[in-house]
């Protein structure tokens, strides 16, 4: 049964959506099956996947607030190994149709239940805001991913994400862990940049990932072409960090049977 990881942070413009496009691609390419759930109104997850959000019938939108199947929205995308289901901007009213919903907190749960088996790893991109979806998604979860931006306002908001997870924790999803924080967007000529990635390892130790991804100008360009950075532009210095991310993801939470789908190019 997949496990299911909620790419979180309520802070804006922090890689967050990039992060979980191009560590699913990673781990793709070793051959585990991804599912990538966009719950982001935005939908860039969706289009960075190559998917055309105004073509788009069935969505997060429909499967949190209508009676239909999480299998009836899923979609097939070009890159072998990862199924999406999308997302519009029809999305953003689901803040406030959740509200009178019986049982609100626990709609998204229920609906994976169906599908948990068909992948190895499900993955969510939660928007940016502590709300009723980001709410849904960290209860299905088994882990939370916390994409950090190396810059000091980044770390503003932290306390407030980690409220809300052991409020979920508490409250709502006892089995729910901090899986992981991934440092991006990093520029190591400035002396910030040191100085957050020693607070976060301070603070977290080693749930933090050792690779940390720099900027990069192909990995901002690759959303446009609708692939994620890593096949966009394998050898730039932000897809080969992402390839790192993935495989140490894969060294911490590969499922024990290895799929039988594995190619031999696989990451070394």
């Amino acid at each position: 049964m997949g496990k299911i990881f909620s790419f979180c942070n309520q802070k804006g413009g922090v890689g967050k959506t990039t992060t979980a496009i191009n560590v699913a691609a990673g781990i793709s390419e070793r051959g585990f099956k991804i599912l990538l759930i966009d719950l982001d109104p935005q939908g860039n997850a969706t289009s960075g996947l190559g998917i055309d959000k105004n073509s788009c019938k069935s969505t997060s939108y429909e499967l949190i607030l209508s009676d239909i199947g999480a299998q009836d929205v899923i979609l097939k995308t070009e890159f072998a190994n990862i199924d999406l289901i999308p997302a519009t901007t029809a999305l953003a009213g689901a803040e406030v149709e959740l509200v009178s919903q019986y049982g609100r907190e626990f709609i998204l749960r229920n609906k994976l239940e169906s599908v948990r088996s068909q992948y190895d790893f499900i993955f969510i991109d939660c928007p940016p805001s502590l709300g009723l979806l980001t709410i849904n998604a960290l209860v299905a979860s088994d882990a939370i991913m916390v994409p950090l931006q190396c810059e000091y306002y980044a770390l503003e908001g932290l306390g407030q994400l980690l409220s809300t997870f052991n409020l979920i924790r508490e409250r709502l999803n006892e089995k729910l862990d901090i899986g992981g924080v991934i440092l991006n967007l990093a520029d190591f000529r400035t002396n910030l940049t040191n100085q957050v990635i020693e607070e976060v390892k301070n603070y977290f130790g080693d749930k933090v990932f050792d690779t940390i991804v720099p900027r990069s100008i192909r990995v901002s360009e690759a959303p446009s072409f609708g692939k994620p950075a890593v096949f966009y532009d394998r050898y730039n210095k932000g897809s080969l960090a992402y390839l790192a991310v993935a495989k140490e993801f894969i060294e911490m939470y590969q499922p024990k049977k290895q799929p039988e789908s594995q190619r031999e190019t696989a990451l070394s």
